[in-house]
């Protein structure tokens, strides 16, 4: 029963991830660094979006798990 509510959780947070980096950027990097730098540079970018579709993708595992036989 825990497998369909963290799928959905994981999808959830997978979509944020891959909709809006930058929104992740300012929740979790932005408090690290004074002043200069006010944009998340394009690999960090990219890492964010590749692990916001592995966390849809295991979201949707989680999903389909309880379903097998």
């Amino acid at each position: 029963m825990l497998y369909p509510v963290a799928g959905i959780i994981l999808i959830a947070v997978g979509a944020v991830m891959l909709a809006k980096p930058r929104l992740v950027f300012e929740l979790t990097e932005s408090w690290k660094h004074d002043g200069g730098v006010d944009e998340p540079s394009k690999p960090w970018l990219f890492s964010t979006r590749f692990g916001g579709a592995m966390c849809i993708l295991a979201g949707i595992c989680g999903i389909i798990v309880p379903f097998l036989p």
